[in-house]
């Protein structure tokens, strides 16, 4: 059996999730993940999805990235060169990025969450620190990080916008132990309006959010 892969504020997804394989995970106090094949004790039992098959759509609403042309629009967007550089690093599309920093923070390089998220995209400064900002305050480095973190979630999740997104919301281990979305009414608001700005802009999804 592997031995246990802790994931620090979900930031190391070495454990594939493997379609209809037995995970067990333990949520600790301070938010560190630990997920791992083999039962332990104090951990609790989760079964995951299956994956989403190739030409097919995800799982629990069906939100199979599909990427398309950017709108005339997102180029007029505030920090769009930081975002275009951001998404040709990362291999997501323009769309995306932006309607995370648009519900995250509404464009303010200064937002300041009351659990210490910081900036645009609403870094924690854990997860700031483990994408290698250094300034979260900085734009382009926000985006970078946020960036860099948003394509972690999705190639965690078989690039499953919604899970991806609500993941970025609630955490990983949330919508691992949920099963698909959190039940958590913030997170439940969130994802939509994440979506919607992302369709919006262009972006497109295979299938709807359930």
């Amino acid at each position: 059996m592997k031995p246990p892969i802790p994931l620090l504020a979900a930031v190391w997804f070495a454990l594939p999730l493997a379609a209809q394989a037995d995970v067990y995970l333990k949520v600790e106090p301070d938010g560190t993940v630990t997920l791992t094949d083999e039962p332990r004790r104090g951990f609790e039992r989760v079964v995951t999805a299956p994956a989403p098959r190739s030409g097919g759509s995800a799982p629990i609403g069906g939100t199979g990235l599909v990427h398309g042309e950017p709108s005339g629009e997102i180029g007029a967007l505030p920090f769009a060169p930081q975002v275009a550089a951001a998404a040709a690093e990362h291999d997501l599309p323009e769309a995306l990025i932006h309607a995370v920093i648009r519900v995250e923070s509404n464009y303010d390089p200064r937002a300041v969450s009351p659990k210490g998220a910081v900036g645009l995209m609403q870094l924690m400064p854990r997860t700031a620190r483990a994408m290698g900002v250094v300034d979260a305050r900085n734009p382009a480095e926000n985006i970078r990080g946020g960036a860099r973190y948003l394509k972690r979630l999705l190639e965690m999740f078989g690039n499953d916008v919604g899970r991806a997104v609500a993941a970025y919301n609630a955490g990983p281990g949330a919508v691992v132990r949920s099963g698909g979305m959190p039940p958590f009414a913030e997170t439940r608001r969130y994802v939509p309006r994440v979506i919607e700005h992302f369709e919006r802009l262009g972006g497109r999804r295979a299938g709807r959010l359930s």
